[in-house]
């Protein structure tokens, strides 16, 4: 009976290569990443100093719960002029009930060796250990020549066959990225399991199934599909019951389409994400060789969680391993609950780069952007661009998990990303936390797109040389005379 091999056509070489896919390839951050740095470890309790008549009514108390309360412990279950309160008019007995309470939630609450398990077991002897994130052999595969695959069914109109990112062609292995001299690749990854609100699974979906991607942008008079080579490269392989299982594969995923010269454009999933995309752009291009403009209403440097990555902890873990200096990062829209004033001053401390809502409030977008650009563009060659579109005020993006009033209305949005990707390097884009079921409409998904138009747009303008701020004649002025005046130079 005839080998695989000889029947498909395919050489050893390919087998063997095929194999190796199989097989796996190591992931080189530490799982878990080092132990924070004692300046990084933020929210500790502090001493407090215990008047003298609440201590008078704690004479009756074990010295070691007395200590919990000295040592400012206490401060996490009730705030400590509520507890002086409480103390000074409560019964002996019932003062004795209520420290024992305190104290035995204490001991509940933190970690005890012993009691508490230290990791989350895997069984290592299932056979399917590696099988969500296997690629299938290419030798299981019909033969066929390296490049794009148009899905579109018809010349005209909408071109039915398959839904794809901006109607683009689809892409399945680097060499169809080498083959095609493609510009950018678009792939989705539909991690879930970082956010505390279920359904970015579902935004790549709806970015497929919904149009606004592709076409031409009116303002430049740019159809970006015509100037740039643009794929489809499919979605990532997630564990959705490990985030941290996920997010290493998409560091494998994003660096094979970086290191084929392509510029990733990754389509979440929630922004847990931004630490393996940042980490596989600085993989391909060396760290210190890349910024980070960070779009979002929170800032995400999470240090104290029980968990190493969620959504609300990928920049932290991004600095913390050392993929980009603090200073090349730049956040851009923040407006949230957090951070506060200490985590203000640690962001300051470290060198990072913050441009809130109460900055764009009193000084204006172009000035805050031209400072932001600036910045970013100070030490690294490249730009990666993280965009959570609950950046967006939930007028424009309802479909989020967690909306922030006050945001980014379209009309800014939209030449703000032009201009970054017409202006800049781009090392690649993520645009996250898209919950489409949150809306019910479909203007999160539409609204994304066009998104995603302004920044393909952005790199279609800089590969034609054209200056960020332009803008087309036909469409600004008219084109027929000179009512504005004399045209300026963009």
């Amino acid at each position: 009976m005839p080998s695989i091999n000889a029947i498909s056509g395919w050489g050893m070489a390919a087998a063997a290569a095929a194999s190796a896919v199989v097989a796996g390839n190591g992931f080189d951050t530490p799982n878990p990443p080092p132990p924070l740095p004692q300046e990084d470890i933020m929210g500790e309790p502090k001493p407090i100093e215990i008047p003298a008549d609440v201590m008078a009514k704690l004479s009756g108390i074990a010295p070691e719960k007395v200590a919990l309360i000295k040592q400012g412990r206490t401060g996490r279950y009730v705030e400590k002029d509520a507890l002086f309160g409480r103390i000074r008019t409560m019964p002996a007995t019932e003062l004795a009930a209520y420290i024992d309470a305190i104290a035995a939630l204490h001991a509940q609450v933190e970690f005890q060796e012993g009691r508490d398990a230290r990791t989350i077991p895997l069984d290592t002897r299932s056979a399917w250990f590696n099988a969500w994130k296997a690629k299938r052999p290419l030798v299981m595969d019909p033969r066929r020549d390296a490049g794009p695959m148009d899905l579109g069914r018809y010349i005209g109109g909408r071109r039915g066959g398959f839904a794809t990112f901006a109607g683009a062609p689809v892409a399945m292995t680097p060499e169809d990225l080498k083959a095609g001299k493609v510009d950018v690749a678009i792939v989705g990854a539909p991690l879930d399991m970082g956010s505390g609100w279920r359904n970015a699974i579902d935004g790549p979906r709806a970015l497929r199934m919904t149009g606004g991607a592709g076409g031409n942008d009116m303002y430049a008079m740019i159809n970006p599909g015509s100037v740039l080579e643009i794929v489809d490269y499919g979605d990532i392989a997630i564990d959705q019951n490990s985030t941290e299982r996920s997010v290493a594969h998409v560091r494998e995923m994003v660096r094979e389409i970086a290191r084929t010269g392509a510029i990733p454009i990754v389509i979440g999933g929630d922004h847990s994400l931004e630490y393996p995309n940042v980490a596989a752009a600085a993989d391909v291009h060396g760290k210190g060789n890349v910024s980070v403009v960070h779009f979002d209403s929170h800032y995400d440097v999470g240090r104290n969680g029980v968990h190493w990555i969620t959504h609300g902890s990928p920049v932290y873990r991004v600095l913390h391993e050392g993929h980009v200096r603090p200073q090349d990062y730049i956040q851009v829209g923040l407006r949230a609950r957090g951070p506060d004033l200490e985590t203000f001053g640690w962001m300051r401390n470290k060198g990072m780069r913050y441009h809130t809502m109460v900055e764009v409030e009193k000084h204006g977008w172009d000035k805050v952007m031209d400072r932001a650009i600036a910045e970013a563009r100070q030490n690294a060659k490249k730009l990666w661009i993280s965009f959570d579109v609950d950046v967006l005020d939930p007028a424009f993006m309802p479909g989020t998990g967690t909306p922030v009033p006050g945001g980014l209305t379209m009309r800014e949005a939209q030449p703000i990303m032009r201009r970054l990707c017409a202006e800049n390097d781009i090392a690649g884009i993520d645009i996250v936390e898209v919950a489409p079921y949150l809306d019910t409409s479909y203007k999160t998904a539409l609204n994304s797109n066009y998104l995603l138009n302004a920044c393909l747009t952005g790199i279609a303008m800089r590969k034609k040389g054209l200056p960020p701020r332009y803008w087309n004649p036909v469409s600004s002025e008219h084109g027929q005379d000179a009512y504005y005046g004399p045209k300026k130079k963009s």
